[in-house]
């Protein structure tokens, strides 16, 4: 029976040993006791829902949406995992599925991008973290259960779909899509003049494999290589083995990541593997912006807090806790998705909520520099109402001006913040590399008490929540 670690998305049965002690007067108040009522009172309302609901019900599909809904009560990670859904979370982990390659994630009833994936019809498309998709083929999905949403946007190779996408500060537009065989390669590497540039696009059984074919090629190729980038922007996480392998990559053994339980004895250390640093310390940057979750964090906080890396970009997503993919009778009857750790970086911090702050902030252009500075703009885990708690005390940082943005005239077809991540190997460290003028963002919503809806032209504005809003369903799922 395999069990998944993901760090970024049963069979219910009442004995009969369990309905005769319901069938007996509670001789005391227990919590034992109360946890029976409600069991109880549980068969009660599936009983009235099957006698008096206006239409035929199906008893399994409603007892798999009180589990999930159980479950997505918990925090917006973890949820139940039907027969289908799990067969489909194995195909993903393995990073071979059919569909858009798109990760998306339910927000409040809505579904929500969380990335595209590299090279996929979603990336071609232009489809961009933070849309909302809110129809497919011209049927709304607002309200549906994000498992559905996703079973909609599968289908057939070759077959055409059409998705309603809502985007901030833009009337809803419709995008056509063909649908293929996603066989996603995570990990690929080319040369930006002197430098390797090493993109890792998610953490599935194949990326540190893939990784480590790509940079091997990178210096047996361009043996006077200078350095490294390693780019995890959108990255949206994935297996906590093939994190931990990635960092190991660049790393001579020590602590990658630990990870706490309920108990606090309940600790698990992860260290890097013994083969060593693979570019025997020539210099890296990380690249890393909101999309940056899970197991992208993970790698990400190694790096700065094990000071092989400098990170340039954005403040992480900040998604600090792990999931264990618990199967049920082998998978017949599905799985569960339970978060059962939070994670902590070598120095002992826990990302949760908060993220993985930059060493040399960046915004990728303008408008996401205003958007950085509005409090209305912001996605991370944050955003989730039932998130867990960060650290006592720790907050994630307000919206600020981004340290920088694009200057007037930067071309814009090209890539700002791997530039500065460029520039800052050139120089040799952050605190060398010359510094942009700091970005003025036109937007009255920095200030104490201004109107958040006051933006400047051409700024864009957070869809507005349905009105039938319900709480999120659990993480990032792939059509």
């Amino acid at each position: 029976m395999r069990k998944y670690l993901l760090i970024g998305v049963s069979a219910f049965c009442l004995g009969a040993g369990t309905m005769a002690y319901l069938n007996r007067p509670a001789v005391a108040d227990t919590p034992r006791a109360q946890t029976f009522r409600m069991l109880e009172l549980f068969g009660d309302v599936l009983t009235t829902v099957e006698n008096q609901y206006v239409t035929p019900v199906d008893d399994k599909k409603l007892i798999q949406a009180a589990i999930d809904g159980m479950l997505t009560s918990l925090d917006p990670h973890s949820g139940y995992l039907n027969p289908d859904d799990y067969g489909d979370m194995r195909d993903q982990t393995r990073g071979e599925y059919g569909g858009l390659g798109i990760e998306v994630t339910s927000d409040e009833g809505a579904v929500k991008v969380v990335s595209p994936m590299d090279d996929t019809p979603a990336a071609r498309a232009g489809i961009q973290s933070g849309d909302y998709i809110t129809a497919i083929d011209n049927q709304s999905v607002i309200g549906l259960q994000l498992s559905d949403a996703v079973k909609k946007m599968r289908g057939s190779v070759g077959q055409p779909i059409t998705l309603t996408i809502v985007r901030q500060g833009k009337d809803p537009f419709d995008v056509k899509l063909v649908r293929e065989s996603i066989n996603v390669k995570s990990a690929k590497g080319h040369m930006e003049g002197d430098y390797g540039y090493l993109r890792v696009s998610a953490f599935d059984e194949k990326t540190t494999e893939q990784a480590t074919e790509a940079v091997k090629d990178l210096e047996a190729k361009n043996p006077k290589m200078k350095g490294l980038v390693l780019d995890l922007r959108n990255n949206p996480g994935g297996l906590l083995d093939q994190a931990v392998g990635i960092s190991s990559m660049f790393l001579d053994g020590g602590e990658v990541v630990s990870q706490r339980g309920r108990d606090p004895k309940d600790i698990e250390r992860y260290n890097a593997r013994s083969h060593g640093d693979m570019l025997h310390g020539l210099p890296m940057v990380v690249l890393i912006n909101s999309g940056t979750a899970s197991a992208a964090e993970i790698v990400s906080g190694a790096l700065q807090d094990r000071h092989r890396a400098a990170i340039v970009g954005l403040t992480s997503f900040g998604k600090g806790s792990v999931q264990t993919v618990i199967p049920l009778h082998n998978g017949e009857d599905g799985a569960l998705k339970l978060t059962t750790a939070r994670y902590y970086t070598p120095s002992g911090r826990s990302i949760q909520k908060t993220g993985i702050e930059p060493d040399l902030e960046v915004a990728e252009t303008y408008e996401q520099a205003e958007a950085v500075a509005n409090e209305a703009f912001q996605f991370s885990e944050a955003s989730f109402s039932n998130a867990l708690n960060a650290e006592e005390g720790k907050v994630r940082r307000a919206p600020h001006e981004p340290a920088e943005a694009p200057p007037t005239g930067f071309d814009a077809k090209k890539d700002f913040q791997l530039q500065r991540g460029l520039d800052v190997l050139k120089y040799g460290s952050v605190a060398a590399t010359p510094k942009y003028p700091t970005p003025k963002p036109k937007l009255a919503a920095i200030l104490p008490g201004a109107n958040p809806a006051a933006v400047a032209p051409g700024t864009t504005a957070k869809p507005a929540k349905p009105a039938d809003a319900k709480p999120a369903a659990p993480a990032p799922s792939h059509p």
